[in-house]
């Protein structure tokens, strides 16, 4: 068997590819590196847009929920305004009506009266 012989030139090959291999590593490393740091970083992001997208949403929710109620209550409000106006308009007209009648019940008493002392 030969022994095999090592001479400069080879370990310097050699030594040259180890280098090589572990500039390789190092670059591979890197980019995975760089590749996870950009997806969390990307993640965060959508996550962040997307709650605030929800917040957004949610308060504008609250704003038209708050402004049909607000809503309803000033329609329920003017109904009501409305109802009472019309109930003492109608009281008016009955109090105008049994005042109209009483002068004419007082009117034909008058008259009553006045012809019986004519007689």
């Amino acid at each position: 068997m030969k022994r095999r012989q090592v001479d400069a030139e080879s370990i310097v090959k050699y030594s040259a590819r180890w280098q090589d291999m572990q500039l390789l590593v190092v670059v591979v490393v890197v980019v995975v590196v760089a590749v996870v740091v950009v997806v969390v970083v990307v993640v965060i992001v959508v996550v962040v847009v997307v709650v605030v997208v929800v917040v957004v949403a949610a308060v504008v929710v609250v704003i038209v929920v708050v402004v049909v109620v607000v809503v309803v209550i000033v329609v329920v409000v003017v109904i009501v305004v409305v109802a009472v106006v019309i109930v003492v308009v109608v009281v008016v007209i009955v109090v105008v009506a049994v005042v109209a009648v009483a002068a004419a019940a007082v009117a034909v008493t008058a008259a009553a009266v006045a012809a019986a002392i004519v007689v």
